[in-house]
């Protein structure tokens, strides 16, 4: 099952919620970044949730980033995604690892640790809109129900997992879901809405069973009338580019251009989104600095 987001409502409008399932993603991640089992559960979830958050902007334009600014052993985690179902993401510490906890499940909080959940959204205006919240336990889903709470006074229950192959490493699964409940909701569809949270499969369980997106949300909407009204891919994208990088050596400076030169080697700039090297020869460099310097004249 190729990866895909959906976003629907349910109890007359009162509640709308998102789904997705991102195996694909996940896997695209841990293999660019060689990440440990903790450290794809970390991203993997960050990722699953960027994802959904970003199928909520308007413009394909819109940028969400998701960073955990942490003193945990994975050094933080930054993820970024659009409106188009495109996300990318990288940790500070890839190799980290922990052992379980007591129930099996991977030590993703004790990976990240306290610090600060900021979340940035570029919608095109002046300054883009910021908000931030104390990281609370550091398994992530909780952190960002605390965030949709506290900072978007927005009631919300999010649900995230990463199943990972114990036979050879890779991710089995990864996914997650978002409800979150409109003003004015009656409380009786708030009760509604807790009971079916509990009594409902952990995210891993549920689509470890096959589960898609629509059957996650059906099995704790499905009593509240709910429909589904927009579905996209999901994908790693990374819009970085030999251009790009070029452009940022420019950026550097004259100066330190010619100091980089003057070292006579090649130089290597590495994308922390996508761990994709640039290697830029001294003769590039010369001819980068040529150019930069009749540009500015």
């Amino acid at each position: 099952m190729a990866d895909y987001i959906i976003r629907g409502t349910a109890a007359h409008d009162f509640v709308r919620a998102f789904a997705v399932t991102s195996r694909d993603v996940t896997e695209e991640a841990r293999k660019r970044h060689n990440l440990s089992p903790v450290a794809a559960a970390a991203l993997g979830r960050t990722m699953a949730a960027a994802l959904m958050m970003g199928a909520d902007m308007k413009n394909d334009s819109d940028l969400l980033t998701l960073q955990f600014v942490c003193d945990g052993p994975i050094g933080g985690i930054t993820v970024t995604s659009n409106a188009k179902g495109e996300v990318k993401g990288f940790v500070g510490n890839p190799s980290v690892m922990l052992p379980p906890k007591k129930d099996g499940h991977f030590d993703v909080g004790g990976a990240v640790g306290h610090g600060m959940l900021h979340v940035l959204k570029d919608i095109g205006l002046k300054e883009p809109y910021s908000g931030e919240v104390d990281i609370q336990t550091g398994e992530i889903a909780q952190d960002l129900t605390y965030y949709f709470a506290v900072s978007e006074q927005v009631p919300s229950v999010v649900a995230l997992g990463v199943l990972m192959d114990r036979r050879d490493g890779s991710v089995a699964q990864a996914g997650g879901y978002i409800i979150q409940l409109m003003p004015d909701c009656p409380e009786e569809i708030v009760s509604a809405l807790e009971k079916a949270c509990v009594q409902a499969d952990s995210v891993t369980d549920m689509l470890r069973s096959g589960c898609t997106p629509e059957d996650m949300l059906e099995r704790i909407l499905g009593g509240m009338d709910f429909r589904k009204m927009k579905q996209m891919p999901a994908a790693f994208h990374c819009n970085c580019s030999r251009e790009r990088v070029t452009k940022a050596l420019v950026a550097m400076g004259d100066k330190e251009l010619r100091s980089l030169i003057d070292e006579g080697k090649p130089v290597t700039l590495n994308c922390h989104f996508c761990n994709t090297d640039y290697t830029f020869s001294v003769d590039e460099l010369k001819t980068i600095l040529v150019s930069a310097e009749r540009y500015r004249s």
